[in-house]
């Protein structure tokens, strides 16, 4: 009718009228709701919650949830995830100021006062290949100091041997030679005796200490004891040149300028030694003169060297290369996945196969 009012009409100004719900999903909410009294009141709702969670767990460590996690990670989308945070403003300053951060300082503080830390750097610092290095480093070091005088030296011989031609009016020497002059072998003897002075020095405080203590008299030198110190002191230097002539063909002062003698073993032989040995002994008695072989020599030999039959030759200059230089670099192998592998095309050798064979 219409003079009944309408329960679907809403007052004036309220906005459109609500239409009612179903009685069926009334019923359904009605019964929802019941059921989740009922469920509170028996403890029914608190046995599901704890068997969804079981539930849950069982699935997230089953094997199979396991290889999916494993092959995400191995994919390409953790990857790039990683690139692209890294690459982020915002992922560099937060980085930032966690290194400038006083929490950073205090943990290297205390990393750096600890006693591991320091047990770490004597651990590095007796290391053998530390030490191997360092000692590389300290040779190398002294070969390049003796290699730029031995360079100046050798340019000096051949202007020293130049000039005292000239003066003589002796022929001047047209190619040059390999064979050592007199200025780099005069430095190397002069070296060679500065080794065994200081060698002498030391053998003979410990002499003139032990001999004060038995004697109680350390007053002055007696004859006997000079004329004892001078022929221990031309033996010991003779023992030190036969020595290194005979084990190496070089002493330490002709290794130190890039010289040595030219014999095609090591060394010279004992024999051939104690003639050199006695050849700079008679070059040296007539105030020297044997040495102007040197000077005018077409071999630069002096009368030592004739005696013994061997000539003083310069070497290479090759510097002694790093421990580290002489690694092998190992490329890494190259692992393929067999789902991506193509087998080579071989449709070009099949063709120049079927060109080049003859009819049959």
């Amino acid at each position: 009718m219409a003079d009944g009012p309408n329960v679907n009409s809403t007052p004036n100004g309220e906005g459109p009228s609500v239409k009612p719900l179903p009685l069926s999903v009334r019923l359904l909410a009605a019964g929802v709701r019941g059921a989740r009294d009922v469920g509170k009141a028996t403890g029914i709702d608190q046995a599901i919650e704890a068997a969804a969670e079981e539930a849950m767990v069982a699935a997230v460590e089953s094997e199979a949830v396991e290889r999916a996690i494993a092959r995400v990670l191995k994919g390409p989308v953790v990857e790039e995830a990683m690139n692209s945070a890294l690459e982020s403003d915002a992922v560099k300053n937060a980085l930032v100021d966690a290194l400038d951060s006083e929490l950073v300082d205090e943990v290297w503080r205390r990393l750096l006062a600890s006693d591991e830390a320091q047990r770490l750097v004597e651990r590095i610092a007796e290391a053998p290949e530390i030490r191997a290095a360092i000692s590389a480093q300290s040779v190398g070091m002294i070969e390049d100091v003796g290699h730029t005088i031995g360079n100046g030296t050798r340019r000096l011989d051949s202007v020293v041997e130049r000039v005292v031609r000239r003066i003589f009016f002796r022929k001047r020497r047209v190619e040059p030679t390999d064979r050592a002059g007199a200025v780099t072998r005069g430095l190397a003897f002069a070296l060679d005796g500065l080794i065994v002075n200081l060698g002498f020095s030391g053998l003979a405080a410990v002499a003139a200490l032990i001999a004060s203590a038995f004697t109680g008299n350390g007053n002055g030198v007696s004859n006997f004891a000079l004329a004892a110190g001078t022929a221990l002191w031309f033996a010991l230097g003779g023992l030190y040149l036969v020595g290194f002539w005979s084990l190496a063909g070089q002493t330490p002062s002709m290794r130190f300028l890039g010289i040595r003698l030219d014999v095609e073993s090591r060394g010279l032989s004992l024999g051939r030694s104690l003639k050199r040995l006695l050849g700079m002994t008679l070059a040296v008695i007539p105030f020297g003169l044997g040495f102007l072989g040197i000077l005018f020599d077409k071999r630069r030999r002096a009368w030592d060297d004739r005696l013994c039959g061997v000539d003083v030759v310069y070497e290479g200059n090759e510097r002694t290369p790093a421990p580290w230089s002489r690694l092998e670099i190992v490329e890494p192998p190259l692992v393929s996945d067999p789902a991506t592998t193509k087998a080579p095309d071989t449709r070009g050798l099949r063709t120049q196969r079927v060109v080049g064979s003859s009819p049959s």
